[in-house]
């Protein structure tokens, strides 16, 4: 009994060494499954840690792809260089003869002065007038001239908002449908490069809708005023430069605006014609020979405005102009209730000295912005008074500035009379 007593203890003995072995065998795999798994998770946490910083990098983790990926593209603000001794007559030249011997488009020196001279008033322009004339083309020559491409827009007949200019938050993608022209504001706060936006048939939509917020911002003298809205609120990986859904609207971009004029066409609102710089083509200028060497040039928004400033230093309307200014506005008062007004004299003060600076004429500028500015006003008076009364009109023109001296106002009077 005894043997068998030492035998069955032996056994369960054994027994349970062989349950501790299996036990320690089983712990030991767990722990070991155990650190695979925690050495496993922590390298997919490095791993997507190193992704979502080159999603970062790459934009893919922001609703604002392409502007977030312009901030790594650009880290600092880019100053742009400016060629030496420009003047304003200098620069009109320059670039009329670069867009004829290098692009193949003439104009009249009188057109590139009413175009420089219009920049350096508004940051609106309107280009108006017959189809092919070459109303799209000045401004994209321009944008070749100064080295910085104009962005083109065509303007759709549904736009109606602000945001069929810069876009909309795509909840399905959940990333913001970035524009042309969203990206190139973004861009040009970046530099201080003169940039040029062409809203292409501006008036097959109504402007005064969608362009309504640009209107009233660029109405704010400080820039830093101006917060353009492109989303509702902030939101975790938005571009450095916008801040709760905003970005500034910076001072040197152009919204430059093509009109036709025909029964496919909205008209365009005064509220629009009276902040706008307003330039007519109405024909193709004659080609010419160029026998100088031309290029591009690189001007910072910046250098213009000083070469504006100094034109405004040292030019202003002459005595006599005031004088014919005030005589025309009296007339004009008691015969068709028509008055120049605080913002078209202020524009008239900013328009002839860059005009006279780029080599024109004060009385050919005061022909030029009286025209568009003061004349258009009598396209709402009863046509059937105008017709009648526009031989006397014609007569005051020529009584206060010179016989046929005031041609383009002269035509318009003319034009409007005809039309009635």
């Amino acid at each position: 009994m005894n043997i068998l007593g030492s035998a069955e203890f032996f056994t369960s003995n054994s027994a349970i060494a062989v349950y501790i072995v299996i036990i320690a065998l089983l712990v030991v795999v767990i722990a070991v499954a155990t650190i695979i798994d925690i050495k496993k998770k922590h390298d997919f946490r490095k791993q997507n840690n190193l992704e979502n910083v080159e999603k970062e990098k790459s934009g893919k983790n922001t609703r604002f792809p392409e502007l977030t990926e312009f901030d790594h593209a650009h880290k600092d603000f880019e100053n742009e260089p400016s060629e030496p001794n420009l003047t304003l007559a200098s620069f009109c030249e320059k670039f009329r003869n670069y867009s004829a011997k290098d692009l193949g488009l003439y104009y009249s020196i009188d057109n590139i002065r009413e175009f420089i001279a219009n920049l350096s008033v508004s940051k609106i322009m309107i280009l108006q007038g017959m189809s092919g004339t070459g109303k799209t083309s000045i401004a994209v020559a321009f944008g070749k001239f100064i080295n910085n491409s104009s962005t083109v827009v065509p303007v759709q007949p549904m736009w109606k908002e602000r945001s069929d200019l810069l876009g909309y938050y795509n909840e399905f993608t959940g990333k913001f449908n970035e524009t042309a022209i969203l990206e190139k504001l973004y861009e040009a706060s970046f530099s201080d490069r003169m940039f040029i936006v062409v809203l292409d048939e501006m008036n097959i939509a109504r402007v005064e809708y969608y362009f309504s917020e640009f209107l009233s911002l660029l109405e704010l003298p400080a820039t830093s005023e101006r917060d353009l809205v492109v989303a509702a609120a902030g939101a975790k990986g938005d571009p450095k430069k916008m801040s709760h859904g905003k970005i500034i609207l910076p001072d040197n971009v152009w919204f430059l605006g093509t009109a036709n004029n025909d029964d496919s066409t909205f008209a365009i609102s005064d509220k629009v014609y009276d902040r706008a710089m307003i330039m007519n083509l109405n024909s193709r200028a004659e080609s010419f020979e160029v026998n100088e060497e031309t290029s591009s040039i690189h001007i910072s928004t910046k250098t213009f405005e000083e070469l504006v400033n100094k034109a405004r230093s040292e030019i202003t309307l002459s005595e006599e102009g005031a004088r014919q200014i005030h005589e025309l506005d009296t007339f004009l008062v008691n015969k068709f209730h028509v008055t120049f007004g605080n913002r078209i004299m202020m524009q008239i003060g900013k328009y002839v000295p860059a005009y006279v600076a780029c080599g024109g004429k004060e009385v050919k500028a005061l022909d030029d912005i009286i025209s568009k500015k003061i004349l258009r006003k009598l396209e709402s008076q009863n046509p059937v008074y105008v017709r009648s009364a526009s031989e006397e009109l014609i007569a005051k023109f020529d009584e206060i500035f010179g016989q046929d001296v005031m041609v383009n106002c002269i035509d318009y009077v003319r034009q409007i009379a005809n039309n009635g």
